[in-house]
């Protein structure tokens, strides 16, 4: 390999693991989002019951209970305006299209992932030339920025995850075993009887 298809190699390469960041960074954002908005939606489940509950004890005069009806107010109060809060939050915020955003980002991001490999075996095969390879890289430069000026930011906790994912448990790597779990005899690299 001369030195011009090495640089563009080093190039690539670089492409390729920002890519790889930032597909992974995305999946887990809206994995947190997600997560965000199950726990919010519980919450406004759970907090709307107890105030429909106090609400109909109030109602319903029960001299047992009396005495303890300022308690039960307050408590009121103070669970509406709890609910108030996050039903506001979700009003303004709406994770659920936020992390559909993520996600689309991430798909968008793997096919830009996969091509950048794709183009790094293309020059290892010499398949074809430096300047349609270094077309292609630009291509996939234009088509990367597209992505990145239509999604949302990322955060430093999903990176975090990402980094995990990548990193420790080894989120993009697969053991020959594996491949060949997912392939027909025929192109299985080892041979089993």
């Amino acid at each position: 390999m001369n030195e011009s298809n090495r640089v563009l190699e080093a190039q690539l390469r670089e492409c390729y693991g920002r890519v790889v960041y930032s597909h992974k960074t995305h999946e887990k954002c809206a994995d947190i989002l997600v997560d965000k908005l199950k726990q919010i939606k519980f919450w406004q489940i759970v907090l709307s019951a107890i105030l429909t509950g106090g609400l109909m004890t109030a109602l319903f005069d029960f001299s047992v209970l009396s005495e303890y009806e300022s308690y039960g107010t307050f408590a009121a109060v103070f669970i509406s305006t709890i609910l108030l809060v996050l039903n506001s939050y979700t009003k303004d915020y709406d994770l659920g299209e936020i992390a559909q955003k993520h996600r689309q980002a991430g798909a968008d991001l793997w096919v830009i992932r996969e091509s950048y490999l794709s183009l790094l075996t293309d020059l290892k095969m010499d398949a074809d030339t430096v300047d349609e390879i270094r077309c292609r890289r630009d291509e996939l430069i234009e088509k990367s920025h597209a992505v990145y000026t239509g999604s949302p930011i990322t955060n430093d906790r999903a990176y975090i995850k990402a980094q995990k994912a990548l990193k420790q448990l080894e989120d993009m790597t697969f053991a020959e075993a594996e491949i060949d779990a997912f392939l027909p005899k025929e192109l299985k690299r080892k041979n089993t009887c």
